[in-house]
């Protein structure tokens, strides 16, 4: 497949300039309550973005995916016709994406026909056209309430418990040999529903239930992340790194206490400092200034916490966030350090394809600002099997890594798809 393959509306090339009208709106209500099936979704905390259609889809492969799309965006928006009456982040033209972790395989960007937005109490909504068609006029309005995948039958993926067990077992003895600091192994889980899926079922369930991260669906990957590797937003960037992890038991008085533990944990300490640093000396590499923490703090999930750190820099290029995302990606957090040396212990010890697992899934604006989380605590939807998913959970693994306890955390970090998918529901904090 070349570098980038671009289509626009369904199979042809996009001819003619975009043509963009941003309107604002009184407040929708519940934006996963307006996205159809087959639509895009970006919500926090109830704001955010759903959107649905397509004007433009672009596909991309290869080591400069990241770039080839920054510079495709670009040239989008750059005749673009825009009529814009909010003029806040994320208005305007928007490409909603998702990209794959490794080189290999397929990332995308598209364009929709219709986004509504909702942020700090102004709602939106934007209608996208090309190719000399009249933008749509559309009024948000709630859609059928999804069907539940009813039964849900899980089985193992490409490793089963004991292989990605042993496989954590050589990874610390590759550390301990000196070969490298620390790598990131991931394990997949399939599962099979009763009912086709319809991705707007889980979304709502994850939405409910982990309000604080990163709800999002783009092209068949969905899922709730905590990690938010780079927002640029008139200037300034910031990134949360976490690293480090341990289970909840949901008793708040010994959470306290493992919050405790895990913030005196050499073994997780160490791993932090490692994704923290890679973060931010590749921020520095375009910031005029940078602020790193020197400790983190306990962010504290319905199912586990994590060791975090809120890295800030000021912007001192041109470097949209799509172009940030391309010295960002991999980060120490979702592959390990050196970079080089932890990418061939992935592929020598995971034996699966990551696919879009642990990569850069968002948004950007004609302003080049945008928001690209990881793409973790989630599954892809099998394209041939709407009965199909495959879910991931990835851990770090550094010196003292215990396989047994890395099993457990895996398990820990699946917990949020398998709710979702499933009829019980866990108590939001």
């Amino acid at each position: 497949m070349p570098a980038s393959v671009v289509l626009a509306g369904r199979d042809a090339p996009q001819a003619s300039p975009l043509v963009v009208r941003t309107v604002p709106v009184d407040d929708p209500g519940p934006l996963l309550d307006l996205v159809p099936a087959d639509g895009l979704a970006w919500v926090r905390r109830g704001d955010g973005m759903v959107a649905w259609g397509q004007v433009a889809r672009w596909e991309f492969t290869g080591p400069a995916r990241f770039t080839t799309a920054a510079a495709r965006w670009r040239e989008a928006v750059r005749g673009a016709v825009v009529r814009d009456d909010v003029g806040v982040a994320g208005t305007g033209p928007l490409a909603f994406g998702s990209f794959t972790f490794a080189d290999e395989g397929v990332s995308v960007l598209v364009v929709p026909e219709v986004v509504v937005g909702r942020r700090d109490g102004r709602a939106w909504v934007t209608t996208v056209s090309a190719g000399g068609r009249v933008p749509p006029s559309v009024l948000p309005r709630r859609r059928r309430r999804p069907r539940g995948p009813g039964r849900v039958d899980f089985s193992d993926g490409s490793l089963g418990p004991a292989a990605w067990s042993a496989a954590v077992a050589r990874a610390v003895g590759l550390i301990d040999s000196g070969a490298l600091e620390k790598v990131v192994l991931a394990r997949d889980v399939l599962a099979r529903a009763e009912h086709p899926v319809d991705p707007r079922w889980p979304l709502g369930r994850l939405a409910e239930g982990y309000p604080h991260c990163w709800t999002f669906h783009v092209d068949g990957l969905l899922g709730a992340t905590p990690e938010m590797l780079v927002r640029l937003e008139r200037g300034l960037a910031t990134s949360r790194v976490l690293a480090g992890t341990i289970r909840r038991t949901g008793d708040d008085t010994a959470d306290l206490a493992l919050a405790a533990s895990l913030a005196r944990s050499s073994k997780d300490l160490e791993e932090h400092e490692l994704a923290v640093r890679s973060v931010a000396d590749a921020l520095a590499r375009h910031c005029s200034s940078t602020n790193v923490p020197e400790v983190p703090f306990v962010l504290h999930l319905p199912n586990v916490m994590h060791l975090a750190t809120d890295v800030a820099g000021v912007v001192r290029d041109d470097r949209s966030a799509l172009e940030l995302v391309a010295d960002l990606h991999p980060s120490a957090a979702v592959c390990g350090t050196p970079t080089a040396a932890a990418t061939r212990v992935i592929s020598d010890l995971e034996g699966m394809d990551r696919a879009r697992y642990a990569g850069p899934v968002g948004w950007v604006d004609a302003e080049g600002d945008g928001e690209w989380a990881i793409a973790l605590r989630c599954a892809e939807l099998d394209r041939h099997d709407p009965h199909r998913l495959r879910l991931f959970a990835g851990c770090g693994i550094v010196a003292g890594s215990d396989p047994a306890d890395e099993l457990t955390e895996s398990e820990a970090k699946l917990t949020p798809m398998r709710d979702a998918l499933g009829q019980s529901r866990r108590r939001s904090t």
